[in-house]
């Protein structure tokens, strides 16, 4: 038998209630490991975990071992029989004792502490420093993934965004649906084809998708068609996002400055070499260092000048209020680099008069798929972690533990078992 101060110390410290008590502490300093053995005080009866009426106790479940919280750097074990108790409308029963999952092996303060370390540290690296197997930890994981997508609240949110993210090598991706609102993974899809966005689309009946009131997204064809399929009035609310539309026009930047460089390397002259990112930058984004360097090459007669300031204008067309007025400057832009002679420059220009319409949508809406970058920055921060994924699944399971903001904390935590005495 335990002495009973040891007894009562041991209780306060791990929140141990009557009418459950210790009875054994054992300490093995060799192995860093103390194990606790509880057990219920006899005549007590428990309630029904189906109707919560209060019945005798019928036997006991054989002994379950649960991995607690660390005392003194030493791996704690709590040993406990879980009792069954005998209903008179519902016969043999076990009790919810809220010390962890029916099944589990942990006990829900344990597993709160992994998945705070988990937001951090893989489930690998996790096993390493506290003893665990691999295996373990990502149950842990998945339980609390599944856990925080069952607490969720239905329906499609309100403003979406719609990206891909590559899962591996080899044009392997994965469609992802944002919540623009409340800054999190909504869906994870397989491959970025229509039937990817139209299988999150199917998930929720007509009324739902109607309540959609904008979608960002890039020209990517497939998505604008499972949109277009799914939500009512899509040409007004899908908005191309700003960050794809700019990419186009840097893209093309960077195509007129390899194409000019080429052409005064065949003279021996080297005046572009080494200035990539000064026309890729954002002119209020230029280094201080560099920027008298820059100012003397942009009044040269160079063609990647005039490229770039078709660039740096085309980014007012984000500071109208009404898609009028950004229809009527881009016109008068596109206008301009038709006669730039910088093929580049008109090939941009025509890919973005024939997706103008729903680049003009951001007046009325004011979104950008900015939100998603980040994620997407998250995500590809979790699989350098984790040296990458071979299994989808773990994959899909990490985006949504770390960008899905859900609620994966189990509900009961220590060992403070509910039950009543009798």
């Amino acid at each position: 038998m335990v002495m009973e101060d040891t007894r009562l110390f041991f209780e306060k410290l791990l929140g141990i209630k009557m009418p459950w008590h210790i009875t054994e502490v054992t300490q093995d300093h060799g192995n860093k490991r103390v194990d606790l053995r509880i057990d219920h005080s006899p005549s007590v009866q428990f309630p029904c975990p189906t109707c919560q009426a209060f019945c005798p106790v019928y036997d006991h479940a054989p002994e379950r071992e649960c991995r607690h919280l660390n005392l003194w750097q030493m791996a704690t074990y709590l040993h406990v029989r879980i009792p069954r108790i005998n209903c008179p409308t519902h016969g043999i029963q076990q009790i919810i004792h809220g010390l962890s999952d029916p099944n589990g092996t942990v006990t829900y303060e344990f597993e709160r502490f992994v998945i705070d370390l988990e937001h951090e540290c893989t489930p690998s690296s996790i096993g390493r420093m506290f003893g665990l197997d691999w295996h373990l930890c990502q149950t842990i994981q998945e339980r609390a993934v599944r856990r925080g997508l069952d607490r969720k609240a239905p329906g499609i949110p309100t403003r979406i965004g719609v990206d891909e993210k590559a899962f591996s090598r080899g044009q392997t991706y994965e469609s992802i649906v944002y919540n623009l609102d409340k800054g999190i993974v909504e869906a994870v899809m397989d491959d970025r084809g229509q039937d990817s966005l139209e299988s999150y689309y199917k998930r929720f009946p007509p009324e739902e998708r109607a309540k959609v009131e904008a979608v960002a997204m890039d020209m990517w064809d497939p998505y604008i068609a499972a949109t277009k399929a799914y939500i009512p009035d899509a040409h007004k609310k899908i908005v191309f996002d700003r960050y794809h539309v700019m990419r186009i026009v840097t893209k093309a930047v960077d195509t007129v400055r390899k194409e000019e460089n080429r052409a005064l390397a065949e003279k021996d002259i080297d005046l572009l070499k080494g200035t990539k990112y000064l026309w890729l930058w954002n002119n209020e984004n230029v280094p201080a260092y560099r920027r008298e360097e820059f100012d003397e090459l942009r009044a040269k007669d160079l063609k990647i000048s005039r490229a770039w300031w078709y660039k740096e204008t085309i980014r007012r067309m984000w500071t109208f209020a009404s898609p009028g007025w950004m229809r009527r400057f881009f016109n008068d832009w596109h206008r301009w680099v038709a006669h730039s002679r910088l093929t580049p420059m008109i090939e941009a220009a025509k890919t973005l008069k024939a997706h103008l319409e729903n680049i003009v949508t951001y007046a009325n809406h004011r979104i950008t798929n900015a939100l998603g970058e980040s994620l997407n920055s998250k995500i590809e921060k979790v699989k350098r972690m984790a040296c990458g994924y071979r299994n989808r699944a773990h994959y899909r399971l990490a985006i949504f533990f770390h960008c899905g903001g859900l609620n994966m904390y189990p509900q009961r935590s220590s060992v403070q078992m509910q039950i009543i005495p009798a």
